[in-house]
């Protein structure tokens, strides 16, 4: 199921037509539209039979599908609209059609006054023992990715991989250390990709990978990647479109929010997990670029770091509560998450998808501060300047009122457009100034800004920059169940979460994002490689896997070298290192 961010799948008038539209009709009409978007977003829900045992099969080689071909199960779900439109159809929020409509309950108006806002939350003053003791640590790349994919993780992967391959009569015997050794190629395949994987493994010299086919079989790795499985059968919520990978979602929900940064900003907004993989965005007939992939909602920090998610599964499996609709909800459920560690004033930012009254009146009843950008059919009715004479006046002109009530403030502003914005927390005051470019006299001014949304801007942009962080190096390797790509997308979140506390952390020798993934990858791959392999092993990367105490063997070697640790002449040398090494110092150059 799906919904676009064309015009097809907004504005009024369109939710009833949408619940009885297709994908492959949806497909077909873009393709005929002329429309002067660069490019298309439709998100997409798990097929009909998500749940079912159907879906884990792979539907045939990742490197066999071509142009536009979708599964037909894709193809034929219905589209489902995300977000209320216009705000004035109320049977778009109508979830279940047998339902019976329940009378809106009447909230008295609210009275709206021209003065800054009085708000009366709490200061800041949070410590964050637990970064402190992360700290104290001094983890490498690989035990902070640890943190997430931790022992308890790794074994229920391991324990419901093989429980599936065993019924379908297979037995597959995956070991932990065998998956790790799967989840650093997927990584790998993030910042070295070939057309086909199996070309790692190929003996031709312009593509083999010795790192990788050392590490693993080919034909190994395919039979564990294929039967890779996250929940029991058995046991699945038909109800819940993404009952296949829930318990991973539950997992790396609660491992993220345990090692987050404390902080009082966080940012709120959707986020892509493309569908299509490293085949990127798909093109119609036309040449026009389509993007599909699942909607995930994203609670973040400032800085990028990934606390809580959630996949859409669209209105019609997505109950909005509160009266709200179904982004406001998800916010909703974000600061709940939040507030387990502690019902503090954390201050929460999103845009106009998610920003109504409503919704900063129910933030401010949970002691949550909140800003945002606002569409004007959601202030309630807030009489400002209308837009059409504030764009005659000055840039950096504004208006705006507070409600007596709540302390809610709305305030609009013009800039090189007009915008709307809305907090339970900032006001106006202390109002600053901001560089405001002249495309026409290439000039550059200085306009008059509200606090508010000086300070939404410097905070909003945290999912945008995990976003980036994933987009980069980004799992490129994917089978054909529907939920492969989604796989890819945790692991992406959790080394991005990783290195986001490798920054706070390791202040003295910190590396960048791609250094970071490449650690992680090396050590996986080396802690695997087949130490009965013959021939010459190529050289490696001196990684944590030297101390990893797993493998490592002393043997005979007909020439003499220097030893890595003493510097003095040795015939022996560890076998998994391949590096000389005295008996007596054996130990000593394995322990930090």
């Amino acid at each position: 199921m799906a919904s676009s961010s064309s015009s097809l799948t907004t504005g009024r008038r369109t939710g009833s037509k949408l619940k009885s539209m297709k994908l492959l009709e949806v497909l077909n009409a873009l393709e005929e539209e002329e429309s002067g978007q660069s490019r298309e977003e439709i998100f997409i829900a798990p097929p009909n039979n998500a749940s079912g045992d159907f879906t884990d099969e792979d539907s045939g080689d990742e490197d066999g599908r071509q142009g536009t071909h979708l599964p037909g199960n894709v193809l034929h779900a219905f589209v489902v609209p995300e977000d209320s439109g216009s705000g004035e159809d109320e049977d778009e929020l109508q979830l279940q059609p047998a339902m019976k409509k329940q009378k809106a309950v009447v909230e008295p108006p609210r009275v709206w006054t021209k003065r800054d806002i009085r708000p009366d939350f709490t200061s800041w003053t949070a410590s964050d023992p637990h970064m402190e003791d992360l700290k104290s640590q001094e983890l490498s790349p690989v035990g902070l990715f640890e943190l997430f994919f931790d022992e308890g993780t790794i074994n229920f992967i391991v324990n419901e991989t093989n429980r599936y391959a065993w019924q379908k009569n297979v037995n597959l015997g995956l070991t932990a250390q065998e998956l790790k050794c799967v989840l650093g190629i997927l990584i790998l395949s993030g910042y070295i990709s070939y057309p086909r994987r199996r070309m790692f493994w190929e003996t031709s010299p312009d593509s083999h990978h010795h790192l990788v086919a050392d590490a693993i079989r080919r034909d190994r790795f395919e039979l564990i990647f294929s039967y890779l499985h996250f929940a029991d059968n058995s046991e699945l919520d038909e109800s819940d479109r993404f009952a296949k990978v829930r318990p991973l979602i539950v997992r790396m929900n609660y491992n993220f929010q345990k090692h987050a940064p404390l902080e009082e900003f966080y940012s709120f907004g959707e986020s892509m997990c493309e569908y299509f993989g490293h085949r990127g965005s798909k093109h119609l007939p036309a040449g026009k670029p389509v993007r599909l992939g699942y909607k995930i909602w994203c609670g973040t920090t400032s800085r990028g770091y990934l606390v809580w998610f959630e996949p859409s599964q669209g209105t019609l499996f997505t109950k909005p509560d509160r009266g709200l609709d179904l982004g406001g909800s998800m916010v909703v459920k974000f600061v709940d998450a939040l507030q387990t560690r502690g019902c503090l004033p954390y201050h929460i930012f999103f845009d106009k998808v998610f920003t109504s009254v409503k919704l900063m009146s129910i933030l401010r009843k949970k002691g949550v501060k909140a800003t945002g950008t606002v569409r004007e059919y959601r202030t309630e009715r807030c009489p400002l300047k209308d837009p059409k004479e504030l764009k005659r006046m000055k840039r950096g002109s504004f208006d705006y009122k507070v409600d007596e009530s709540e302390e809610i403030i709305v305030c609009r502003w013009h800039d090189s457009s007009v915008v709307n914005i809305c907090s339970n927390a900032v006001g106006i005051e202390p109002a600053g100034l901001t560089n405001h470019h002249s495309g026409a006299a290439k000039t550059q001014a200085q306009v008059h800004q509200p606090s508010l949304l000086r300070l939404y801007q410097e905070k909003v942009g945290g999912v945008g920059r995990m976003d980036q962080n994933i987009a980069k190096y980004k799992v490129k390797i994917r089978g054909m169940k529907w939920y492969s790509s989604f796989i890819g997308y945790v692991i992406d979140a959790a080394l991005n979460n990783a290195w986001q506390l490798h920054r706070i952390c390791c202040h003295d020798a910190q590396v960048d994002l791609l250094a970071f993934r490449r650690y992680v990858a090396c050590v996986y791959l080396e802690s695997n490689a087949d130490t009965s392999s013959q021939g010459r092993r190529s050289r490696r990367l001196e990684t944590e896997s030297r101390f990893d105490m797993i493998g490592h063997w002393i043997i005979h070697q007909d020439k003499r070298t220097r030893c890595a640790l003493c510097h003095s002449q040795t015939n022996t040398r560890c076998e998994k290192c391949q590096k000389g090494v005295h008996a007596k110092c054996f130990r000593a150059y394995h322990i930090r």
